[in-house]
Parts: structure tokens; sequence; C-alpha cells
């Protein structure tokens, strides 16, 4: 690939797949990031500048953005990701923007997290969702499973509310593959939202293939950290990857995004981040197309390296 200046390049270059009837660009934003300078959702949280988080919020739109990930859940001591996405982007939102969501897990007012919602308090987090969102419905809810077992009560209490209209799509996130054959006995799944990256969770890959069979999108979180998780990209990275980046005038976050992409063209990209030159980059990503030698040698290291770790 010949390296573009990445304010040349925008989400377009990624590519379109359809969240049910919501095409969306799939390089998107993750907004865990947008509250807080950390990469773990923890009480002491150090707070983003307010005005830094903004920007990144209206020129990921102005990128072409048009999937945005978040949670009520996602806030620091002073700041809330959806808040932020309210007052960046609402009064009124733009008219391709889709917002997705998740509910299940709970953190208290001071950050410390709880027991997970019942399947009766999900109702309620959909609509602090709405309230804090400013909409009068969620575009695509993601059930969050916090647990191994059934997911058939808290995915059935979702599908009430999309029934109810205070949901357009459901999806499912952190999930085992029996549930998405539970859930999809209840209602439609557009999106499935679970680990996976470059080096991390090989065996997901099935999952992936699946996905893509069905027509449901696969959105990775932790792809540019890949093992690393929580602890975001770190020192050490692959050596494959690192090889990749310099011959494609690239960053590693870059390749690893690119790798993802390249997985299917179901899979829908949600890099988060805080950093207006970071956004820029993750963006420019979608336009970086990995050679079939290049895709062996990384699919090489993913399941090599994976291996050792496990």
């Amino acid at each position: 690939m010949t390296s573009l200046p990445m304010s040349t390049v925008t989400a377009e270059s990624s590519g379109t797949w359809t969240l049910g009837d919501l095409p969306v660009r799939r390089i998107g934003l993750g907004a865990m990031r947008l509250p807080q300078t950390g990469t773990a959702l923890v009480a002491d949280a150090v707070p983003r500048d307010r005005g830094q988080a903004i920007t990144v919020l209206r020129r990921a739109v102005d990128l072409g953005v048009n999937h945005i990930d978040t949670a009520d859940f996602y806030f620091s001591p002073l700041r809330s990701a959806n808040e932020l996405i309210n007052s960046a982007l609402g009064g009124p939102y733009p008219g391709d923007l889709v917002i997705a969501t998740k509910v299940g897990p709970r953190r208290a007012t001071d950050g410390t997290w709880t027991t997970a919602a019942t399947p009766e308090e999900l109702r309620g987090q959909v609509e602090e969702n709405l309230r804090q969102l400013g909409r009068d419905h969620l575009d695509l809810v993601y059930l969050r499973v916090m647990r191994p077992g059934p997911v058939s009560e808290h995915f059935g209490a979702l599908a009430e509310l999309r029934e109810k209209g205070l949901i357009r799509h459901l999806g499912l996130s952190n999930i085992r593959p029996q549930h998405l054959d539970e859930a999809r006995r209840i209602a439609p799944v557009v999106s499935v939202q679970n680990p996976y990256g470059l080096g991390l969770n090989p065996a997901q890959g099935e999952l992936v293939a699946r996905c893509g069979e069905l027509g449901i999108a696969f959105v990775p979180f932790y792809a540019i950290a890949g093992a690393a998780g929580e602890q975001g990209a770190v020192d050490g990275e692959i050596p494959e990857v690192a090889a990749t980046a310099r011959a494609l005038d690239a960053t590693p976050a870059q390749v690893r995004l690119a790798w993802s992409l390249a997985q299917g063209p179901h899979l829908l990209a949600i890099p988060g981040t805080g950093d207006p030159e970071h956004l820029a980059a993750n963006v420019a990503a979608g336009a970086l197309r990995l050679t079939e030698r290049e895709l062996r040698t990384l699919d090489d290291a993913h399941r090599g390296r994976a291996a050792r770790a496990g």
C-alpha cells in the first residue's frame, strides 16, 4: 500500500455493512475511553479533558464515522460517555449516525461494579441510556452476558422492549456460541461483540465465520490491544506485526485493524480513543489493504502467539 496522509482518508474507505436496516461504515468509534484517560473502567479513573472528548466525537463524524459504541456504565468521576455523545452530536444527531449501547453490567455512582442486572432491571438500563443520549429509541442494544448460563430471560426482556419500539435492533456481547443459538430463537440478532484480535482468541474464528454465514456483524473488542486486553497497546509488539507495519509505512495498530477487517466483510472495528491523532490514524487503517502473503504471515503469527499464550 502507498501510504496516504491521514487527513485525506475517511471512514468510507473501510466499506460498509448493514446492521439490520442501518448501513454503517466498517470503521467506527468505541466510546469507553472518552470519559477517562486510562484503559480500564475503575472507580478512580482520571477524567479526560471534556473539550478533547467533544473534539474527538465531532472529528469522528467529520471523518465519516457513523457507528459509535457506548454504554451507560462508561463513566469516570466527572465524565459520562453518553452525556459527551449527546452534547457533541445531539440536537439533532446526524441522520445516518448509529449509536450502539450495552446493558447487563451495573456500576454504582462511585464507579464500583455491582451485581449484573436482572431481566426486570434491564428496562431501567435501557431507559437510562435513552435519557443520557437524549433519544426516543436506541438503534442497537447489546445484551452483555456476564455468566455462562442461559440468556433467554434477559434477551427475552430486551426483545419485549424492541416490540414496544424502545429498541430498533438487538445484539449480544461476550458470548459463547450456544448463546447465539438461544437468542436467535427469541428475536433477530444483528451483531455479536466479543474479545478478538491478532494473537487473541483464535478459536473465536469459528464464531466469526458463523456470524458471516448468518449475515450477522461481528464486532471485536481488543482488536488493537490483542492479548493485552484492558492494558491497551503495550510494548513488545508481535514481530510479524511490527515488520508488516514498517513495510507499509503504517503503525502496528493500523495493521491490527486492517487484519481484523480482512477476516470478513461483516467485521466492524470500533477502536476506542480520546486522542484526535489516534482517531485519524484508526480511521486511515480502513484504507489499508493487506496482500495474501501479508495475511498468511499475520494469520500464522495469530495462531502461534495465541497458542503460546494459552
